[in-house]
Order: structure tokens, then sequence, then C-alpha cells
């Protein structure tokens, strides 16, 4: 019977060790992530839809999804790629100027490692954009809603782009060929390609710093603008419990096509985070995004887009793969661009709740 026991465990310790190493060497990896939110609007905006600079979690009064997405990754060797479906409200005004189902392509790209002595690879396709320390993902950032700087510059980018790793790890390069600003098709009669670049350096693990730009123009060529942007961001992990983020973001257009005259625009952001403990965290926000020409952001208004931001988020972690917000936030303007009960004015304020789920 002794016998008989100890085969029968060496026989599963066998299959059990065989389900690991198999678990270990699959290159093929699928996830998803789920976000749920319902903002209210203090403006009682008549359409329900938040201001128009608003991308992410802008649906008011109104219990929706944000992002919902599956997510297949592989990664073997030299070889690697992504394809994420999603849907939700982010989607519909992220991609709005996509058509068919292209709307509903989150990521799909494939790369090639080209070096057997170095870290470098090719990749193409379509991907989160290379710009800013936001994503569409919300549990990957530190407030429910995302900053006025990322849902007005690219959420995502398709073209190809060589990226280069150190042997440390310390610092990560990018450049890259584009599309356009947040294009997967073309602008109609544009052949201009833009082009990115992207360092980060880590020195340690407490700090990143981020440089990232853009080139290109936006517009189709019989009336095009060149377009620079530059964005740079610092996150300090000062303590265990206290960390916080910087960012500036400016950019120059031209007024017309040929001119040596652009239009500039610009957005400073300050972020402070603080964990309670190991499942309650509190973040602080403030922002200024000035766009007196309407690059990004038009108003038909004298002074243009000229706002301050400010919010105050709250994150409980229901468990590893589950996460509980809620968020009071605030924009205040230089002209009367906000609706509040039928009439035109220069502040705005909503609270927004959020349940988001990866697995």
């Amino acid at each position: 019977m002794k016998k008989a026991i100890l085969t029968i465990s060496g026989f599963w310790a066998l299959l059990t060790a065989g389900a690991q190493e198999n678990k270990q060497t699959n290159p093929l990896t699928i996830s998803g992530y789920l976000e749920t939110y319902y903002t209210y609007d203090f403006g009682k905006p008549s359409l329900q839809n938040r201001p128009s600079f608003v991308y992410s979690h802008n649906r008011h009064n109104e219990f929706n999804l944000n992002l919902g997405m599956v997510k297949a990754a592989y990664q073997q060797n030299n070889l690697r790629a992504n394809l994420a479906i999603a849907a939700g409200t982010y989607m519909n005004a992220n991609l709005a100027a996509e058509p068919g189902v292209l709307k509903n392509i989150f990521e799909a790209n494939a790369g090639v490692k080209i070096s057997t002595r170095s870290n470098l690879w090719i990749d193409a396709g379509i991907f989160a954009s290379h710009i800013g320390f936001e994503s569409a993902i919300g549990k990957d950032c530190w407030a429910l809603t995302r900053g006025i700087l990322a849902d007005n510059s690219p959420y995502y980018e398709s073209g190809v782009k060589l990226t280069y790793t150190s042997p440390n790890e310390k610092w990560i390069m990018s450049g890259l060929l584009l599309n356009g600003w947040q294009r997967i098709q073309r602008v109609p009669g544009n052949g201009t390609i833009g082009i990115g670049h992207q360092l980060t350096y880590k020195p340690n693990s407490k700090i990143t710093l981020n440089s990232s730009s853009f080139i290109g123009n936006d517009k189709p060529d019989s009336v095009k603008q060149m377009r620079y942007f530059h964005n740079f961001y610092g996150i300090f992990q000062l303590s265990d419990a206290f960390a916080i983020t910087t960012g500036f973001d400016i950019g120059f257009e031209q007024k017309q096509k040929g001119s040596s005259n652009y239009n500039t625009w610009y957005t400073p952001i300050l972020m402070a985070k603080i964990n309670a403990d190991a499942r309650n965290s509190f973040t602080a926000r403030m922002e200024y995004y000035h766009d007196a020409n309407g690059v990004i952001i038009s108003t038909a208004t004298p002074n243009g887009f000229k706002t301050w931001g400010y919010s105050f988020n709250y994150d409980h972690t229901i468990s590893n793969q589950a996460l509980w917000r809620i968020e009071a936030r605030g924009f205040s303007s230089k002209d009367r661009i906000f609706e509040k009960n039928g009439k035109i004015v220069s502040s705005n304020f909503f609270i927004s709740t959020a349940l988001a789920i990866s697995f």
C-alpha cells in the first residue's frame, strides 16, 4: 500500500512539474481589462456628454463602460506580437475618426529582435502612444480620470518603431515613423510621414525621467501645417508612502502652409500620491492647459482655451485584480466654455466612481 501511495504521489508530482514547465514556457498569454464607471456633472449637460476636450469617462449621469478589452500577447525568442480588441466610451470618443472595425482595435503589432548581441527590436502595427505618463488603462494611472494633457495628446498610434534597451535596463530609446497624430488610417490627402522619439531613463527604482516627441502634419498636404510637439515628465518615489509626478507638454504648429509663424500650446501638470496603507491611497492633481489659438482644443471664444484643472482621488484595492475608485474634479476657464443648467459658464465640477478589474 505504501509503495502504491508513493507511486501515485510520484506520478502526480511529475504531472504538476510538467504543467508548471508548460505554463512557464507557453509563449501565448491571454489577459483582459474591464472598467465600468459613473460620472455626475453638476453642470447637467443637456446631451449627457462631458466637455468636448474630455475623451475618457465622458458620459454624464450614466452607468457605463469606459474600456473593456481582451488581449492576446505572444513572445518567444526573437519574436513578439500583441492583439487587443476593445469597446467602451473611451473607444467611441478616441477612435471616432477611424473607419469600420478599426474603431475596436486597441493594439495590434508584431516585432522581431534584430540583434543577437543587443536588446534591439523593430515593431510595426498599432501601439499605445509613446507620449505621456497616463494611458487608457485606468488601473495603471494614479487618478480615475485622465489629465487634460493626456486626453488631448495621442493615446494610440500606428507605424513602425525601433527600440533599444541598455544591458542594465536604465535606458530605453525608441525612434518612430508614424501615420500621424493619433491615427491608424491616414488623413485623406496626407502624404507626410510623422516621426517621433522616446527616451526613458531610470537611474534606480525610485526615479523615471522621460522625453518624447512628435513631428508631422495632421492635415491634407494641400493645407499642410507642420506640428512640433514635445512631452517631458518625471516620476519620483520619494518614500514608500509618497510619490510625485510632474510633466510639461509644449507644441508648435504653423499658422498656415509655408508660414514661419507658429501657434503655440503648452500644459504643465503636478500630481502627488500618498499610500495610506497597502489597500488605500489618495492622489491630488493640479494642471493648466493654454491653447489660445485652438490648435488642439477649439473654443471660438476671445481668449481660446486657458483652463485650470484640479482633482482629488481615492483608491481602494479590493484585491490584486480589482480596484475601486472615486474622484472629485473641477475646471476653471478664462472664458465661458462650459454648460450649466442650459447656460454657458466659466467653471465645471463633477464626481466620478469606477470599478476596474483585470484578469
